[in-house]
């Protein structure tokens, strides 16, 4: 099946929130060599953008995302292509982890191997009710390793394990529960949910956002004393940065802080 023209859709609104929405309902808007090429230059744009505040990852169709094209990939029966194509894919991961703004999973359908992988590297995820999410892999004879790296730092390891090697899927609810997804609510009211979480978004500081999101995952990577260490040179640059400033005077103040209004 030839992948569309616009296989993937980017938006920007006036707030500086950007909308790529993969477009290949069809195929399950699988992570295709084309899909890959398209959001790591979408993303790129997103980080090129100094007035970006938010980036919403979203789908059409049915399902959210089907994970690597799998026919595309047994054309190829080569470790060394498989060994690329991965090291694309988890590029791509690792793009997202570094933008400075967060990112937002809009999930409306199945998310299944990469594709559960995508949304567990995004920061912060909103799911419709009827949404399922697996790493189901293991049933054709490949554990999902790379997925398992994102999924891992989202859920409890047993669980994680679990789901990697049954290939068992859980629904919206049970993901909301282990810890895949922030919010999960009626498909009609997805769209309403995610605007009132960027909303919430938006009206922080975007300096402060990227400072902390940075540290949050550095942090995580490292022992307890090296962790409080990077904490506190974070927080002590946050505080010297004029938005803290502001913001701190403001609440003296008894107002609202000028980034705010």
């Amino acid at each position: 099946m030839s992948a569309p023209a616009d296989i993937l859709l980017h938006h920007r609104d006036d707030r500086g929130v950007h909308t790529l929405t993969l477009n290949h309902p069809r195929a399950f808007n699988v992570l295709s060599e084309a899909m890959l090429a398209a959001l790591r230059d979408g993303i790129a744009a997103v980080a090129a953008d100094p007035a970006s505040r938010v980036l919403v990852i979203a789908a059409e169709g049915r399902a959210f995302c089907a994970g690597h094209d799998l026919k595309e990939m047994k054309a190829r029966p080569e470790q060394a292509y498989y060994q690329d194509l991965f090291a694309r894919c988890s590029k791509l991961m690792l793009s997202i982890r570094a933008l400075d703004v967060p990112v937002v999973a809009r999930v409306q359908g199945l998310a299944t191997a990469a594709g559960c992988q995508l949304v567990a590297q995004c920061d912060l995820a909103v799911a419709a009710d009827h949404a399922t999410f697996g790493v189901n892999g293991i049933d054709v004879g490949l554990f999902c390793a790379t997925p398992g790296v994102a999924l891992s730092r989202n859920l409890l390891p047993k669980q994680a394990m679990e789901m990697l090697m049954t290939g068992d899927f859980i629904d919206a609810q049970q993901a909301r529960e282990r810890g895949l997804v922030n919010r999960v609510v009626p498909a009609g009211e997805l769209e309403a949910e995610l605007e009132g979480l960027v909303n919430k978004l938006l009206a922080k500081p975007r300096e402060a956002l990227a400072l902390g999101k940075q540290l949050f995952y550095r942090q995580l990577e490292t022992g307890m004393d090296a962790a409080y260490q990077l904490a506190g040179h974070t927080m002590a640059c946050n505080m010297a940065h004029p938005v803290a400033q502001e913001g701190v005077q403001a609440f003296i103040d008894k107002r609202a802080p000028t980034w705010r209004t």
